[in-house]
Protein backbone atom coordinates (compact mmCIF):
# COMPACT_ATOMS: atom_id res chain seq x y z
CA UNK A 1 0.00 0.00 0.00
CA UNK A 2 1.38 3.37 -1.03
CA UNK A 3 1.49 6.27 1.45
CA UNK A 4 1.60 9.97 0.68
CA UNK A 5 1.83 13.06 2.84
CA UNK A 6 -0.41 16.01 2.11
CA UNK A 7 -1.45 19.18 3.90
CA UNK A 8 -4.78 20.36 5.11
CA UNK A 9 -5.30 23.83 3.61
CA UNK A 10 -7.57 26.77 4.48
CA UNK A 11 -11.12 25.74 5.14
CA UNK A 12 -10.07 22.24 6.21
CA UNK A 13 -9.64 21.05 2.62
CA UNK A 14 -7.60 17.92 2.07
CA UNK A 15 -5.97 17.34 -1.30
CA UNK A 16 -6.22 13.74 -2.53
CA UNK A 17 -3.29 12.96 -4.85
CA UNK A 18 -4.22 12.25 -8.48
CA UNK A 19 -2.95 8.67 -8.32
CA UNK A 20 -5.23 7.89 -5.39
CA UNK A 21 -8.20 9.55 -7.11
CA UNK A 22 -7.59 7.45 -10.22
CA UNK A 23 -7.29 4.27 -8.16
CA UNK A 24 -10.59 5.06 -6.43
CA UNK A 25 -12.27 6.12 -9.67
CA UNK A 26 -12.91 9.62 -8.32
CA UNK A 27 -13.52 12.61 -10.58
CA UNK A 28 -13.67 16.31 -9.74
CA UNK A 29 -17.10 17.03 -8.27
CA UNK A 30 -17.76 13.46 -7.10
CA UNK A 31 -19.22 12.93 -3.65
CA UNK A 32 -17.16 10.86 -1.24
CA UNK A 33 -18.05 9.23 2.06
CA UNK A 34 -15.70 9.83 4.98
CA UNK A 35 -15.58 8.16 8.36
CA UNK A 36 -13.12 7.77 11.19
CA UNK A 37 -12.25 4.10 11.77
CA UNK A 38 -9.97 3.22 14.66
CA UNK A 39 -8.38 6.67 14.62
CA UNK A 40 -7.89 6.79 10.84
CA UNK A 41 -9.77 8.84 8.25
CA UNK A 42 -11.37 6.57 5.68
CA UNK A 43 -12.39 8.12 2.34
CA UNK A 44 -14.22 6.17 -0.36
CA UNK A 45 -16.46 6.80 -3.29
CA UNK A 46 -20.19 6.96 -2.71
CA UNK A 47 -20.58 3.95 -5.01
CA UNK A 48 -18.13 1.94 -2.87
CA UNK A 49 -20.04 2.90 0.27
CA UNK A 50 -23.36 1.87 -1.30
CA UNK A 51 -21.87 -1.46 -2.41
CA UNK A 52 -20.68 -2.11 1.15
CA UNK A 53 -24.10 -1.28 2.61
CA UNK A 54 -25.81 -3.57 0.08
CA UNK A 55 -23.41 -6.39 1.01
CA UNK A 56 -24.16 -5.87 4.69
CA UNK A 57 -27.93 -5.87 4.17
CA UNK A 58 -27.75 -8.99 1.99
CA UNK A 59 -25.92 -10.78 4.79
CA UNK A 60 -28.83 -10.02 7.14
CA UNK A 61 -31.61 -11.20 4.84
CA UNK A 62 -32.18 -14.97 4.64
CA UNK A 63 -31.78 -16.67 1.25
CA UNK A 64 -35.00 -16.61 -0.77
CA UNK A 65 -36.56 -13.73 1.18
CA UNK A 66 -37.54 -10.60 -0.74
CA UNK A 67 -37.47 -7.55 1.49
CA UNK A 68 -39.33 -5.63 -1.21
CA UNK A 69 -42.14 -8.19 -1.32
CA UNK A 70 -42.39 -8.11 2.48
CA UNK A 71 -42.57 -4.30 2.47
CA UNK A 72 -45.28 -4.29 -0.20
CA UNK A 73 -47.28 -6.89 1.76
CA UNK A 74 -46.95 -4.81 4.94
CA UNK A 75 -48.12 -1.67 3.11
CA UNK A 76 -51.11 -3.50 1.65
CA UNK A 77 -52.04 -4.85 5.09
CA UNK A 78 -51.86 -1.34 6.57
CA UNK A 79 -53.87 0.13 3.67
CA UNK A 80 -56.57 -2.53 4.13
CA UNK A 81 -56.98 -1.49 7.78
CA UNK A 82 -57.80 2.10 6.79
Amino acid sequence: MESRSTKIVDGGKLVIPARFRRELGLQIGDTVVMEVVEGELRVRSRDAAITEIQRLVRSLVPEGVSVVDELIADRRTEAAKE
